[in-house]
């Protein structure tokens, strides 16, 4: 009995010791983490706006100032899916990218063959270009005025950047792409807080995989605003939006918001 009773605790005890190692294989030791930290989402979920940059001295280095943006919008860069994207200058500028730690790699810069009126300007994109694949490192501070980017290059020159979230960001939820066709003039429409209401008067466009149209729906009075577009009286517009669900969704507002992605198309109609 007393040799059948000691098989039975050293069977119990080789088992706790198995279970032991196995948990210590599972478990990550002290100090790591199971899943690699990565800023790689603090990255995505905001534009970044160029506002100093300086070389490896800390002195200003007003070149890297653009002469001219598009409309007066900032030049702006946009990390998503590995692609670097550039706004503001005369042409769209992209790459892709790749981040390990707080390193950062990017690819030669392509762009779009626009010719552009201020020759300073072209002059400017086309430095630009060959400037940013030596962008070596990224940091991002979080400041009382949002986050800030720091570029750094391999001869020691950094570049500040203003972040301003996404959309994405914004609205707490993926966008999702919809046509809404805004016919040339606005409707008289009901609204439980604003008397007189005059909506927009939309109906959606459905297209297949080749672009082509393939059927819409019915025009309907259009209580939301859509974010980045002005309706002009007498002309017809087909747009492309990008609709969130909001996470919170204020008072008396539509549980959506959207945002303008493009105008497809724009055509003048009489009054």
């Amino acid at each position: 009995m007393k040799l059948l009773a000691f098989r039975f605790l050293l069977i119990g005890a080789l088992s706790v010791l198995a279970a032991c190692a196995m948990n210590d294989k599972r478990a990550p030791s002290a100090g790591t983490s199971a899943t690699p930290a990565t800023a790689a989402p603090d990255l995505s979920a905001y534009h970044w706006d160029l506002t100093h940059a300086r070389d490896a001295g800390g002195a200003a280095q007003t070149r890297w100032v653009p002469p001219t943006t598009r409309n007066g919008a900032p030049l702006r860069l946009s990390f998503a899916d590995n692609r670097l994207s550039v706004s503001g200058l005369c042409n769209r500028l992209g790459a892709s990218y790749a981040i390990q730690g707080d390193r950062l790699k990017i690819s030669q810069v392509v762009g779009t063959m626009m010719a552009c009126s201020e020759p300073g300007l072209m002059q400017y994109e086309q430095a630009f270009s060959q400037r940013l694949p030596q962008a070596a490192s990224w940091h991002i501070d979080q400041g009382q005025d949002g986050p800030t980017l720091t570029l750094g290059f391999a001869d020691g020159a950094q570049w500040t950047l203003a972040g301003t979230p996404t959309d994405q960001t914004r609205f707490g939820s993926a966008g999702q792409t919809i046509f809404l066709e805004v016919a040339a003039q606005r409707v008289a429409c009901s609204h439980p807080l604003i008397p007189d209401t005059q909506c927009l008067q939309v109906r959606e466009i459905q297209y297949d995989a080749n672009g082509l149209k393939t059927g819409h729906g019915d025009w309907q009075a259009f209580y939301s605003d859509i974010e980045g577009y002005t309706h002009e009286p007498g002309v017809r517009n087909v747009l492309r939006i990008k609709r969130y669900e909001r996470q919170q969704v204020p008072a008396d507002a539509s549980r959506y918001a959207y945002v303008l992605d493009m105008v497809v198309e724009s055509a003048q109609e009489g009054r």
